[in-house]
């Protein structure tokens, strides 16, 4: 599959199989591809958070209001991000440059994000958003689906999971074999309304 295959083939699935095991080797696969996702000064602010517990899945899936693929997909990913990721040993995101480029991104992106919290916070987001897109087209490429949900008690959630300070939770990624196919696509837009030329 191409990449413009994999990405028309991914769809949102809420039916899975629920004895269906996805291999260790798949499984990082996708997180992998979830890790090679850009982000702004090579922060890497996403954490991934696999659940693995039975019971804490079906506590997560109260939280989410009884959804059913929080407990039934083979994998259920809390994709979480640190928004201040920026600031905690920035030098070793740049490690494999040299000391002096090293230290001029490190300058660049300590003075970027300093003092503005509203862009550490959408940045952490951003960054999570697009590692979660990657590893949803590995998902498909392997011959999975998913299903990125939001709809859920986010303050649960969070204490559910014991989120540390100063992260922000991206999105809950389920994953595993369809058991349904996806619903005709609801309806997209026409391109010449979302593709905007110049100005407004």
């Amino acid at each position: 599959m191409n990449t413009l295959d994999t990405i028309q083939a991914r769809r949102s699935i809420k039916q899975f199989d629920k004895k269906h095991l996805i291999s260790d080797v798949d499984f990082q696969t996708m997180i992998k591809a979830g890790m090679l996702a850009p982000t702004s000064f090579n922060i890497q602010h996403w954490r991934f958070l696999q659940i693995t517990d039975k019971e804490k899945r079906r506590q997560l899936q109260d939280a989410a209001w009884g959804q059913v693929q929080v407990t039934e997909a083979s994998e259920l990913l809390i994709i979480t991000a640190n928004t201040k990721a920026w600031d905690q040993q920035p030098e070793r995101y740049w490690k494999n440059t040299t000391e002096e480029t090293r230290d001029t991104l490190v300058n660049m992106l300590k003075d970027f994000y300093r003092d503005r919290e509203w862009l550490q916070r959408d940045e952490a987001i951003r960054s999570g958003a697009m590692a979660a897109q990657n590893i949803m087209l590995a998902a498909t490429e392997l011959g999975y689906q998913t299903s990125p949900m939001i709809g859920f008690d986010m303050e649960k959630v969070s204490e559910l999971i014991r989120l540390p300070e100063n992260h922000v939770i991206v999105m809950m990624l389920a994953i595993g074999k369809g058991t349904t196919d996806a619903w005709p696509r609801g309806g997209q837009l026409e391109l010449d309304e979302v593709l905007i030329k110049d100005h407004f």
